[in-house]
């Protein structure tokens, strides 16, 4: 089987980083010969594997064999980012003639540190997100819609590992939230339909007083969106593409609209991300609330005169040091803000994407209420 470029030329991105990393930290290690060659086979295993992450199902046509390959990648990932990273400031702490004294001792404390942060980091990753509960002030809210409740999920990822059972969890704690609307904010999925239909499956027994709504996310455009929309609308979602619902309760109404994702016109010309279409028709003088799965959708969405944006997209940036990237990219990373007349609210995430680690992030499902002024 020939190797793919993309593949290669990731591997050996990969091995140089590793052989880097050997270079920091082996030689303070009392390990003696034995353990250099453990190590050095250790470090050859997780170059292989880390890609594993994305191309197993391409290298392997057994889809069992395809998700450990996954798993281990995903893991001997969050491992050597921890400890790459500690590794690297460790060396720069290095620079500090007293620290040279230290250099064994600092040289465990960072594989301690690093095998501590993986463990923590699985465990926070791999339990069913907590609730978290907010309150969102809306001025002019119908007193009507005073303590109207929006559940929402965000980022699952099902995939090599996030499967039924999980997702089965998640539905359940959701289900029990009494909502009035279960909106999904994108990057449900991480394959495709034929490998993830039946793990995507309890989503259709969500149950809100109004109907669960989704939008798309940019993992939907890399593993299928238009098939993944249709199997979303056959299990009994609402999928809003660039489009919105009138929402009657109690006598008052509010506008629930939808946005493809921010790239999606990359994928599909004919599905570029429109607030403005999203809201077109809508009256003017009830409550409008975009569901968009990037935060930087929000200039449009300020624009086109929502009240409030639902987003997820940065999983809070899942863990460190990776968190302090997304400002690069995205307006705002987790939490709720103001842009003028507008609110948006970011969740970090109800599942997490790559390595199984969460530090510093935690996944939410987001019970959010909606308060008048």
């Amino acid at each position: 089987m020939s190797i793919r470029p993309p593949l290669l030329r990731i591997t050996m991105i990969l091995g140089a980083l590793h052989a880097v990393l050997g270079f920091l930290l082996l030689p303070a290690l009392p390990i003696g010969l034995p353990g250099f060659l453990l190590a050095g086979a250790i470090l050859l295993a997780s170059t292989m594997l880390m890609p594993m992450t994305m191309f197993a199902r391409s290298v392997t046509g057994n889809p069992r064999l395809a998700d450990r390959l996954s798993w281990a990648g995903s893991l001997c990932m969050g491992f050597f980012s921890s400890l790459f990273v500690l590794s690297v400031l460790r060396e720069l702490a290095m620079l500090y003639p007293p620290a040279r004294l230290h250099a064994e001792a600092s040289a465990i404390a960072v594989l301690g540190l690093a095998l501590l942060a993986t463990l923590i980091g699985f465990v926070n990753a791999r339990r069913v997100a907590r609730v978290k509960q907010l309150r969102v002030v809306i001025e002019g809210l119908p007193a009507q819609l005073d303590g109207f409740a929006i559940v929402q999920l965000s980022d699952i990822h099902v995939g090599a590992t996030i499967k039924r059972n999980w997702v089965e969890k998640m539905v359940r704690r959701a289900n029990s939230l009494n909502a009035d609307v279960i909106a999904i904010t994108g990057d449900v999925v991480d394959g495709t339909v034929a490998q993830l239909g039946a793990h995507t499956a309890p989503l259709g027994t969500l149950h809100a007083r109004h109907g669960v709504y989704l939008v798309t996310g940019n993992h939907e455009y890399y593993s299928g969106a238009t098939p993944w929309v249709a199997e979303f609308r056959r299990i009994g979602l609402t999928a809003l593409m660039n489009e919105h619902v009138i929402i009657d309760h109690a006598g008052a109404r509010l506008a629930l609209a939808g946005v493809t994702d921010f790239n999606a016109a990359h994928f599909h010309p004919d599905q570029r991300s429109d607030p403005q279409a999203a809201i077109a028709g809508a009256p003017t003088d009830i409550p409008r609330i975009l569901l968009a799965h990037q935060p930087r959708s929000v200039v449009e969405a300020q624009a086109a005169g929502y009240d409030l944006q639902l987003s997820g997209h940065t999983h809070g940036g899942q863990f460190w040091p990776w968190n302090l990237f997304v400002p690069l990219q995205q307006p705002y990373v987790a939490g709720l803000h103001r842009r003028g007349r507008l609110q948006i609210y970011i969740s970090r995430g109800t599942g997490y994407w790559g390595p199984p680690m969460r530090l510093g992030a935690p996944a939410e499902i987001t019970r959010i209420v909606l308060v008048g002024k």
